[in-house]
């Protein structure tokens, strides 16, 4: 009885020194990352000039590429149609030098400490909330989006990011020891989490700042160097978002050559892809299908994140004071220029009515106009432009009128009257085969459709070929679950929108033609990195042994001791212990001569 008393007492006592030793550890981890965001260098860079006072405005709608001025990009206010001025376009050449000195830098990069890492991570993060307004209003100008459509896709966004893969980074890349079987139970198994070298991201022009430093961020952490590609369309601030990271990597010791933000059109994208050794591709399918055949001659892996049509169904069970707001965020956020932005509401029939008339008034009153107009400082609009101006306009009158042709019903907007803007719309009564319902629209454009019962919306939904995000919204949360798992998505949330992107441990991405691999996350993470299989010698001394029966050259009865050797490892009892005794007298037999 004292022996079983005495064995309670050691366990307890083991217990508490291993929960001992986890607290201090967790407390001295906690105080270490302190030291490291407050001695992490303060970052210090020129800003570029946002008066646009003096500038005139232009009488036709600007486009990127420039006839008569080869090889620059012309840059505007896209609220204002203000030219802003040019950037040089880098040729594939150029950036061919770019790729080779990012490698070199990447060296040392790939030796630093994550506590480095983490450090370079804490000064971004300072000076994006120091900085927060001035970045905000780079993007308003250069992509006519609103400050406060600013703050929640390329600040808080960016701030997530970093404060996530600073807090958490390292547990997801440190060496994982993996379970061993009974054939290999001498070894060690580990996953090292090798960085590939040089990452490479296409990023779209509808949040420049966030689109272009989210892959930068995942890549630096992960050991690698970064070149990125930004969109012709938002490119006159890339210079001034690199030259954040490039100083913070000065303050560090360490070279700028491992960061380069390259501006550019279609050649420099594909030269990219054929020049570094993964790359993320943000955009359209088109454009997506282009740079996967590109990669595939290099076999150069890609993650291709290209859109969607995301989908809101909501039950006669939702909480619709709730889901009005929500519907018009997701669906007017950044005027509908997201790749998770609401494309589709899917409202039970019963409530249809209701909502169309708790809408409507919200969708009337919205003002939009220039977010930073010298003529009218102050002025406060729920919505801005669209970033590709007239582009976007047509592209969205077309699918809007061909699908009012086709029987739905116009209630608000639907008619662009001032260039480069189009109005908050909403329209109903939308089938699944209208165009609408099909196309990607990245426009304000509020889409309604109705379902009975809830095979039918997850039916309705699903035919169609994007597959990116959705939400469900149900006071019954188990119902809101069985929809929501049944739809063709790669993110889905309950009673939300969204908000899976704010929350960065969790991967994004899509499927079907919304693209595949995923971005964030700790998948995100790992996927900058080659997982390398490796193993080691467990116990001193204890080395992998060919046994005689398996040596060269081989035996009469070498198969025959394969065989024992397997059972043994493998065989039920009776066939295990029967293997145990003839191997235990097994002699292996010269073969003979062929």
């Amino acid at each position: 009885m004292a022996c079983c008393w005495s064995l309670v007492c050691y366990v307890l006592l083991a217990g508490l020194v291993e929960l001992h030793f986890h607290v201090v550890r967790g407390i001295l981890r906690y105080i270490g990352r302190l030291v490291e965001r407050y001695t992490a260098p303060v970052i210090n860079v020129p800003r570029p000039n946002l008066t646009l006072a003096s500038a005139k405005r232009a009488p036709e709608p600007l486009k990127p590429s420039l006839p008569d001025q080869p090889g620059v990009i012309q840059c505007f206010d896209k609220g204002l149609n203000v030219p802003l001025g040019t950037v040089k376009v880098v040729t594939p050449d150029q950036l061919a030098v770019i790729v080779g000195k990012a490698r070199k830098a990447q060296v040392a990069w790939a030796a630093s400490s994550f506590s480095t890492r983490r450090k370079l991570l804490f000064s971004l993060l300072d000076y994006v909330v120091k900085h927060h307004k001035f970045i905000c209003e780079t993007s308003a100008v250069e992509c006519g989006k609103t400050m406060v459509d600013g703050t929640f896709g390329e600040i808080l966004t960016t701030l997530e990011k970093l404060t996530w893969t600073a807090t958490h980074g390292e547990s997801v890349l440190a060496d994982e020891y993996r379970s061993v079987g009974l054939i290999t139970m001498h070894k060690h198994a580990v996953v090292r989490y090798v960085p590939f070298g040089v990452i490479g991201a296409i990023v779209s022009w509808n949040y420049p700042f966030h689109n272009i430093w989210g892959p930068m961020i995942s890549a630096l952490f992960s050991g690698n160097a970064f070149v990125g590609k930004v969109s012709e369309f938002s490119s006159y601030y890339a210079s001034y978002y690199e030259s954040i990271v490039k100083e913070a990597l000065r303050s560090l010791g360490y070279s700028p050559d491992l960061v380069t933000f390259a501006t550019g059109f279609a050649e420099t994208g594909s030269a990219l892809v054929s020049l570094v050794d993964k790359v993320t591709f943000i955009g359209s399918p088109g454009v997506g299908k282009l740079v996967m055949k590109r990669a595939s001659e290099t076999l150069t892996p890609v993650v291709l994140e290209l859109g969607g049509k995301d989908p809101a169904i909501v039950c006669e069970d939702a909480d619709l004071n709730q889901v009005v707001h929500v519907i018009l965020r997701g669906t007017f956020q950044n005027c509908g220029q997201n790749c998770v932005g609401l494309e589709r509401v899917v409202v039970h029939h019963s409530i249809h009515d209701k909502l169309v008339a708790m809408l409507k008034p919200y969708i009337e009153n919205m003002t939009q106009g220039p977010t930073l107009d010298p003529n009218n400082p102050g002025t406060v609009c729920d919505l801005g432009a669209m970033t590709m101006g007239t582009a976007s306009v047509v592209k969205i009158q077309k699918l809007l009128d061909e699908t009012v042709a086709a029987g739905a019903k116009l209630v608000v907007g639907g008619k662009a009257t001032k260039a480069g803007f189009f109005p908050p719309t909403l329209i109903t009564n939308v089938t699944s085969k209208m165009p609408i319902a099909v196309d990607e629209v990245f426009g304000p454009i509020l889409v309604l459709m109705t379902f009975r019962t809830d095979d039918e919306a997850i039916a309705l939904v699903n035919d169609c070929p994007y597959g990116l995000g959705s939400s469900v919204f149900s006071n019954n949360v188990q119902r809101a679950k069985y929809i929501g798992q049944r739809l063709h998505t790669g993110m889905m949330n309950v009673n939300d929108f969204g908000i899976n992107y704010l929350c960065q441990s969790l991967p994004f991405g899509g499927c079907k033609i919304s693209g595949f691999d995923r971005f964030a996350g700790i998948e995100g993470l790992r996927g900058n990195c080659i997982p390398r299989a490796e193993t080691y010698d467990r116990i001193p001394g204890v080395k992998t042994a060919v046994p005689p029966a398996l040596q060269y050259p081989l035996k009469e009865n070498s198969f025959d001791f394969s065989m024992l050797l397997a059972r043994v490892l493998y065989g039920r009892l009776p066939q295990m212990l029967s293997a145990i005794v003839q191997l235990a007298t097994f002699k292996p037999k010269p073969a003979r001569a062929a």
